[in-house]
């Protein structure tokens, strides 16, 4: 089934700022070329929610691309085995709204925090950018290696950002527990 928001349970999650998502899903955000993080922890529908602004942006005609973190990687490495790094890095670098999900689930390979830098730095202020992760922001210049990339791009995506907490209930334990 289609992720979209009218299949998403906001009561889950009372202090989810609703208006925000909707928001979001007008559009006008990437009209603007501005950039979007869903954080909290895993299960509290940030895939979903992104998803589902991905479904609704693509309905108004933008071109969308949605990668989870770890296959975005390891498509660009292969592109830069391949020779084709450029034109992968053009394409993801220009697409109106890039989707990156997950991003914290896996580990990611020793040139992640390089790569996410660049296709931040070429999307920054061109187009829009929505990545969700269950970890805190402050967790990720440990988990990349690099503190210093790690700040520049931050400073890129939230610039212009928005920033959506989800939690801190989660839908896969509530679904477990009543099976």
């Amino acid at each position: 089934p289609h992720k979209n928001l009218d299949n998403f349970d906001f009561a889950f999650n009372p202090k989810m700022n609703r208006s925000l998502v909707f928001d979001l899903a007008t559009g006008a955000f990437i009209g603007r070329h501005e950039d979007a993080l869903f954080l909290g922890p895993g299960g509290t529908g940030k895939s979903h929610l992104a998803q589902a602004i991905g479904q609704a942006a693509i309905l108004q005609g933008y071109k969308v691309l949605y990668r989870e973190t770890h296959v975005l990687l390891e498509e660009l490495a292969d592109a830069t085995l391949d020779g084709s790094r450029k034109r992968y890095m053009e394409s993801v670098s220009t697409v109106a709204l890039l989707i990156v999900d997950d991003f914290g689930m896996r580990k990611l390979p020793q040139t992640a925090a390089e790569d996410l830098l660049e296709i931040v730095m070429r999307r920054y202020e061109r187009a829009s950018t929505l990545l969700t992760s269950n970890r805190p922001v402050d967790d990720w210049g440990k988990l990349l290696g690099d503190t210093a990339a790690v700040g520049s791009m931050l400073d890129r995506l939230l610039h212009h950002g928005h920033v959506l907490k989800c939690g801190p209930r989660s839908w896969r334990t509530k679904t477990a527990a009543a099976d």
